[in-house]
């Protein structure tokens, strides 16, 4: 393993210089633009990487991130935390990812392993019952960036889609396709994003009149794929007049179309279909889903920058809330 001590006899200079350096404090320390260029140089010819322990030890910092989702096996995370590990290492930052599967509890417990392995910063989709733990994390001024979902009133950066925006676009989209009795099928939550999709897709039934409640399945999130599809099942078979149904999510869908399947209902020709969130099955589905997508790429890269500015800047920091908008990807679903 090289050293500091290997690049400053290579550089002909001392250790110290090397430090001050290698962790951009040269110029600060009156240090030579000729000597600082020098250092680089040999440091990268010898191909230096720091250590990270020792570093952590001697700066307080440990260069890393932790990433809590909800479920990073789920393409929506999984595609987000592709994007933010990518800008994390351009940043030389290292990312821990963590999933909560919607556990309040679970949610609690990773937050205090991150702590204790001091990431320098978090980038968090929270739980329902998530507010006080973020609370905590402001109190002890941690840099902290809440991504998909936030929580009414409180004062912490996060950047997530117009979810109202977007169900309003959608439902929107299949009155216009002539489509009149369309259903909803979400989360009986409190999360926020589920929320502002519901309403969103309330007020636009509202403008033409066409609300009708019994048209909305609130379904518990923590049951399995085999009830979930029976739920939908008998929520279709009950609402036998509906022409069209919303999706709150990908993987309300993709239980879904099961239940489509298992009745025996063809799309769009018995019920036109959207949803949340893409899905690469979406693209291979016969029929291809429409599909209100979330500008993933956007929303992940302003997320680590929120976050990297709240570290540099510390109680200089300003908060920062972004909603991005969607996009309505037309396929054959509708």
């Amino acid at each position: 393993m090289i050293t500091i001590k290997d690049i400053a006899k290579a550089a002909n200079v001392s250790v110290t210089t090397v430090s001050f350096v290698l962790n951009d404090k040269g110029e600060k320390m009156g240090i030579s633009t000729e000597v600082i260029k020098k250092v680089m140089k040999v440091a990268e010819d010898m191909k230096y990487k720091p250590n990270m322990i020792a570093s952590s030890l001697r700066t307080g910092k440990t260069r890393s991130i932790g990433l809590i989702v909800e479920d990073i096996s789920n393409q929506f995370f999984s595609e987000l935390a592709g994007v933010i590990e990518s800008e994390a290492i351009k940043l030389n930052y290292r990312v821990f990812y963590c999933s909560t599967g919607g556990d309040d509890l679970r949610a609690v417990e990773l937050v205090n392993s991150l702590l204790q392995a001091n990431v320098d910063g978090f980038i968090i989709t929270p739980t329902e019952s998530m507010k006080s733990t973020i609370d905590r994390l402001l109190e002890l001024q941690r840099p902290v960036v809440l991504i998909d979902r936030y929580f009414e009133g409180q004062n912490v950066s996060h950047v997530v889609l117009d979810n109202y925006e977007g169900a309003q676009t959608a439902t929107r989209y299949l009155l216009e396709k002539g489509y009149k009795k369309i259903a909803f099928v979400t989360n009986l939550s409190g999360l926020v994003q589920m929320q502002l999709r519901k309403k969103g897709y309330e007020e636009a039934l509202k403008e033409v009149e066409l609300y009708d409640d019994s048209r909305i399945l609130d379904l518990e999130y923590h049951i399995t794929e085999e009830e979930r599809i029976e739920k939908i099942s008998e929520f279709l078979k009950n609402c036998t007049d509906v022409d069209a149904v919303l999706f709150g999510a990908n993987y309300l869908l993709l239980a879904g179309l099961q239940s489509f399947r298992k009745l025996g209902l063809k799309i769009p020709k018995d019920k036109a279909v959207i949803s949340f969130d893409d899905h690469d099955s979406f693209r291979l589905h016969s029929p291809s889903i429409t599909v209100m997508s979330q500008p993933i790429e956007k929303i992940a890269k302003k997320t680590v920058k929120l976050l990297m500015m709240q570290m540099n800047e510390g109680s200089n920091y300003k908060i920062e809330k972004e909603k991005k908008k969607g996009s309505l990807i037309i396929r054959e679903s509708v």
